[in-house]
């Protein structure tokens, strides 16, 4: 019972930490293994035991959505989604070693990004004469990718889609909060159809189920907070967020 609370609370954490900047995973997949689940099933687990929460916390959300550059929504949530299962196919025939260990640099990368991308993004206009912009297609390309990246392994991929718009498209990280929230939905939801019918993270239900009900609460809790936050106030904790997930990541490696 005491580790089924442990479990429970990080997926409060995990829920908590997805809905106001990202990193979630990392929070999630550690509590996972702790409790007894062979790395590759936690890794599995961890993104089933998420979706609830990012789904909460992306209804709460959806009237603050942001187009991302020319990109309409629905064409954004299609690509994640089909991103995210191509991912999660990977994910169940390829080893994650070599892989993340390139996570740490993209992740140092991707919190440089989100830090002084709105500045990058001016100064790369003032140099150029004219505004930098993804085309949608652009938008949409790079969401794939990002999006099989999020099947595969996950861990901040809410984190470097921030960073790829605040570049991309200009998009401040505290009003892309929302749109990120939703894409993390929808890849979390997409890898979930298939990992629950290829996977075994059904071999510990008590355990799934623990975080599962945790990180409902704390992505209901988490958005709540977000919407209420100052906006340079939820810019600087997703800042934080992205930092704090990027040393972990470090230390962990």
């Amino acid at each position: 019972m005491s580790e089924i609370f442990i479990v429970l609370l990080a997926g409060v954490g995990a829920g908590v930490l997805n809905a106001i900047g990202g990193g979630g995973k990392f929070v999630a997949l550690p509590a996972l293994v702790a409790a007894g689940l062979p790395p590759v099933t936690a890794n599995a687990s961890s993104t089933i035991a998420l979706v609830p929460g990012a789904v909460v916390s992306a209804s709460v959300s959806r009237g603050d959505l942001v187009p991302v550059g020319e990109a309409s929504t629905k064409a954004l949530t299609l690509v994640s989604a089909a991103g995210s299962a191509v991912g999660a196919g990977l994910m169940l025939a390829l080893p994650a070693a070599s892989f993340e260990a390139a996570v740490p640099w993209l992740l140092a990368f991707a919190t440089l990004l989100v830090a002084f991308g709105r500045r990058l993004s001016r100064a790369l206009t003032d140099l150029l004469g004219r505004p930098v912009g993804m085309s949608a297609r652009s938008v949409l390309i790079a969401q794939f990718f990002l999006a099989v990246y999020g099947g595969y392994f996950g861990g901040a991929v809410g984190i470097m889609m921030m960073a790829v718009w605040s570049v991309g498209a200009g998009l401040d990280a505290a009003v892309s909060n929302p749109m990120r929230v939703t894409q993390l939905a929808a890849i979390y939801a997409s890898a979930t159809a298939l990992l629950l019918v290829t996977s075994d993270a059904l071999r510990a239900p008590l355990v799934l189920g623990a975080m599962l009900v945790g990180a409902a609460v704390g992505g209901f809790g988490g958005a709540h907070l977000a919407r209420r936050l100052p906006a340079w106030l939820l810019r600087g904790l997703l800042v934080a967020s992205a930092g704090t997930t990027t040393v972990l990541y470090f230390l962990r490696g």
